[in-house]
């Protein structure tokens, strides 16, 4: 059995010395008045019709007021705010009439020197042993640091909110230089295109033109950059100015993309490689038969859709195409077709056909080439312009499903005027 020899100062059952223990047992043993007056937070005691019967010195140390300037003499509403007072008689006294309790509700109160002293105020209406009401038990918590703390947050939002409508708006800007301004009028031709940003945050990687070469003929394209952001705008820059330029040296789409994978294979072929998916076309226009002859060519691009006057529909395929910028000699895939009075040509990029046709946090099905196979069906025979709208119509129903730009570009031959008004 274990004893003790009694000395001041033995370690005790728990290790701590016996007068420490003493000293925290007083701690713990302060008088409750003492309590009440430094407690860390105000205490305020009024009757039933708001007038101060009690006050404790922490309070009146915010408010650098005299104790018996406010017991007996003022209301509780008196050390508020005119604001503050207004919500005090109109919804902080109703509802706790009512309710016999009402807690954390944000005021303001006046100090004795005219500051303001925000707080958060709790208050209970202790009753008797008949239920009736005796007094009001009010608990006063200060909240400058909470205040100081949402003015910082606000501030902060209010910063990131700015920030980010000045990128929203460097990157709709930025996506406008990169297309062109309006498409060109190219005789016999009617032609129409849309660009859908996906995201009015960062700048997408879709492009398109159209525009004259020499000998009657012109020139069109459609491509899509990997990624998005800074880096894809400066592909998609590359692309655009790097396609109109060989053509203009050579326009047949074989060499044009053969020059556009030259280049891009050049610039990125380091750890972060980009590549893009594009369809060139020459158009020529061929006035013995009417309407115009197309050669596409296609880098790994979907294949465009070929809706006739007759109402048929379908893909001009272009298999084995390879992406533009991977390999150092790239795979071209090329067709032609005679695109005659009445038929319409619709190229795209496949934000549209990998579009979620519901977007249930994106887990919906992708339309796919066969629901626009279907569509573009429905819509033959058709001009340019009406494929667009439709276009347009279509990308609006998947709202947010659309998770990438799209880029549309059709172009249609009209039937003579005579053959229009049969």
């Amino acid at each position: 059995m274990c004893e003790t020899n009694g000395e001041e100062g033995a370690p005790q059952g728990d290790g701590e010395p016996a007068d420490e223990q003493a000293q925290f047992s007083a701690l713990l043993e302060d008088s409750a008045e003492d309590l009440y007056e430094h407690a860390p937070c105000g205490y305020l005691s009024t009757q039933l019709d708001g007038r101060i019967a009690r006050v404790n010195a922490t309070l009146l140390d915010w408010l650098g007021h005299q104790r018996d300037e406010l017991v007996g003499r003022k209301h509780f509403s008196d050390l508020l705010t005119v604001g503050g007072r207004l919500y005090h008689e109109t919804h902080f006294a109703p509802l706790l009439r009512m309710q016999g309790e009402i807690s954390g509700i944000a005021l303001e109160m006046k100090a004795a020197d005219g500051s303001r002293l925000p707080v958060l105020v709790t208050s209970t209406v202790k009753t008797g042993n008949d239920g009736q009401p005796l007094l009001i038990r009010t608990t006063i918590f200060d909240a400058r640091d909470r205040r100081a703390y949402e003015t910082e947050l606000l501030r902060a939002r209010q910063e990131a909110d700015q920030e980010r409508d000045r990128l929203r708006t460097l990157a709709t800007t930025l996506q406008r230089t990169l297309l062109p301004p309006t498409l060109v009028n190219v005789p016999g031709l009617d032609v129409s295109a849309h660009y859908h940003l996906a995201s009015l945050d960062e700048v997408g990687g879709d492009f398109y033109d159209l525009f004259p070469l020499a000998g009657g003929t012109w020139g069109l394209f459609l491509g899509d950059v990997c990624g998005k952001g800074a880096a894809a705008a400066a592909v998609t820059s590359l692309a655009r100015y790097t396609l109109r330029a060989a053509a203009v040296y050579d326009p047949d789409p074989v060499a044009v993309l053969g020059n556009l994978n030259t280049v891009l294979n050049h610039e990125y072929n380091g750890t972060d490689p980009r590549f893009c998916t594009v369809v060139f076309g020459l158009l020529t226009p061929e006035p013995d038969r009417g309407g115009f002859h197309i050669t596409l060519s296609s880098g790994g691009h979907p294949p465009a859709l070929l809706m006739r006057a007759d109402g048929a529909a379908d893909f001009l395929h272009t298999p084995g195409g390879q992406l533009i910028g991977v390999l150092p000699d790239a795979h071209i895939a090329t067709t032609s077709l005679h695109l005659a009075p009445g038929d319409t040509l619709l190229l795209h990029t496949d934000g549209l056909t990998e579009a979620h046709t519901n977007d249930a946090a994106y887990g919906g099905d992708r339309y796919g080439d066969d629901a626009l196979l279907d569509f573009c069906r429905a819509l033959a025979p058709t001009t340019a312009s009406d494929t667009i709208s439709a276009v347009q119509d279509l990308l609006d129903t998947f709202g947010t499903g659309v998770e990438d730009d799209t880029a549309v570009l059709a172009i249609h031959v009209p039937r003579p005027t005579s053959e229009e008004q049969q």
